[in-house]
């Protein structure tokens, strides 16, 4: 069993790979920087969860489809795609710069429409696969500092729901959980729980789905 999890990172990612990893996934981990990655392989290595180290530049589209290219040709089986990458760079509307908020754009929203097309032929020929989409709460109401990020995660909640409506008919699920605080061990928003919830949607993907869960 294989997950492609796409913004693999200390935090949230961290936790999905460990979640799944612990069922018997093998975690095909992709972000920019490599060295990061070689890191957090060789703490899942230690956990005894396998991982792939597979550098991309989500903040370059072209880059990224070639990256995703390579992957699933060496790749066909996999399970499970989890997007999770996402930009951070606060700015009110009036100030921010266009190529800081276009980049932030390629990174939360432009990034998981290219990774679900990548994937979905395999999934679709076999009828069966997962999609997930980690989302956030300024997808409902952003603060003004937060212009671009609750732009992207509008627009990736909206596209969750019409590859939902897409995929539903050829057996692939998918979801996301809109998690309407900040992140952080210890509290109510702590990754491993919220990891432990895409790990409950998965398990009952074949009785029950809901296009989005808000946590």
């Amino acid at each position: 069993m294989k997950l492609l999890l796409i913004g693999m990172g200390p935090g949230m990612g961290l936790s999905i790979a460990r979640r799944f990893g612990r069922a018997g996934f093998e975690i095909l981990m992709m972000a920019r920087n490599a060295d990061k990655l070689r890191q957090l392989s060789d703490t899942l290595k230690a956990e005894g969860i396998a991982s792939q180290v597979l550098p991309a530049d989500i903040t370059d589209p072209a880059a990224f489809r070639a990256a995703l290219d390579e992957v699933v040709q060496a790749h066909p089986d996999i399970d499970i795609l989890h997007y999770n990458a996402s930009a951070y760079n606060p700015a009110v509307p009036s100030e921010i710069r266009l190529d800081v908020f276009l980049s932030d754009l390629n990174v939360n929203v432009t990034g998981a429409l290219l990774a679900a097309q990548a994937v979905l032929p395999q999934m679709r020929a076999r009828g069966a696969g997962v999609l997930f989409l980690t989302g956030g709460g300024t997808a409902l109401r952003a603060p003004a500092m937060l212009a671009s990020l609750g732009v992207g995660k509008a627009a990736m909640r909206n596209l969750a729901f019409s590859l939902h409506d897409e995929c539903g008919p050829m057996g692939i699920r998918v979801a996301t959980v809109t998690i309407r605080g900040m992140i952080a061990p210890g509290t109510a928003f702590d990754p491993d729980a919220i990891a432990g919830k895409f790990w409950e949607m998965y398990e009952k993907r074949e009785v029950m789905w809901e296009a989005e869960v808000m946590w």
